[in-house]
């Protein structure tokens, strides 16, 4: 941008305003639509910019059966996951980028292709392995699940990170007296900061978002989750667009939130100057 003149300048920013609106456009249309009245939602003449505004979709929505024991379920399955796939993934990636053994491509081309196998592709060996452990209708089955699904990408990108961690550093704290243990806690986890947060979000993206597991095998209503109780603003008698707009605006504040609290350690962890002289 330095070395572009005026004129440049202002067309790649015009450039980027428009496709930001353009994206953005759609979250633009969910708020507004929860915001009106099913008359307002239903008139040919659409406002883009209500005049008039209400609440009571989200109240409907709020106060709809069961929604905090779906947000519950939805919680407990999704951080569960989350904190799974970090724990395991984790103990696996440092093995991979740190350590020679015999098989060790093998393996990584074996997560890699787990990588990129379809959820749906999985979904029936899936459900026979989940009937036979007796885990259908289960939040621990589908924990499981979800975890089975993140796993592959969480080991294959801590494993890039960790091998962008400079091994002199490594090196320099157990030439200080640090074992393998504290050179792990002290100089390798800390410095692994962004890789966990980035890992961390596509965790918590997959397992909020997915719908077809947790409506199949969760049987029973109190244990299925958000995704499907969006699905029941749809009915036989018709659609609920100010309540499923609203309910959809719902459903992306906690994910919101999680991306807010972890923003900061994505741009973050440099180690650049920090091996030791």
């Amino acid at each position: 941008m330095l070395h572009k003149s005026p004129a440049q300048r202002v067309a790649l920013a015009v450039f980027g305003l428009v496709l930001a609106g353009f994206f953005l456009f759609p979250t633009y249309w969910m708020f507004t639509t929860a915001l009106k009245t099913p008359a307002q939602i239903l008139s040919p003449a659409y406002d883009l910019i209500p005049t008039t505004a209400t609440l009571k979709n989200f109240v409907n929505a709020i106060t709809k059966p069961d929604f905090t024991t779906f947000l519950t379920n939805s919680l407990i399955v999704t951080l569960g996951a989350v904190a799974c796939a970090l724990a395991a993934g984790l103990l696996a990636a440092v093995p991979l980028a740190r350590l020679r053994f015999r098989g060790r491509k093998g393996f990584i081309l074996l997560v890699l292709i787990a990588q990129l196998a379809p959820l749906e592709a999985l979904f029936v060996p899936m459900y026979l392995i989940m009937r036979d452990a007796d885990l259908l209708n289960s939040l621990w089955g589908l924990l499981l699940v979800y975890v089975a699904f993140t796993l592959p990408f969480t080991v294959w990108t801590l494993r890039g990170f960790v091998k962008g961690i400079p091994i002199e550093l490594e090196e320099a704290a157990m030439v200080d007296g640090c074992g393998r243990w504290g050179v792990f806690t002290r100089v390798t986890l800390p410095l692994l900061g962004p890789g966990l947060v980035a890992t961390s979000v596509f965790s918590f993206i997959t397992a909020w978002n997915e719908f077809l597991y947790a409506l199949v095998f969760m049987r029973e209503k109190d244990k299925q989750t958000l995704p499907v109780w969006l699905s029941s603003f749809k009915t036989a008698f018709g659609t609920d667009w100010g309540g499923i707009m609203a309910a959809s605006v719902i459903y992306a504040i906690p994910a919101l939130i999680f991306f807010l609290l972890v923003q900061r350690k994505l741009v973050s962890g440099s180690t650049a100057g920090a091996v030791k002289g």
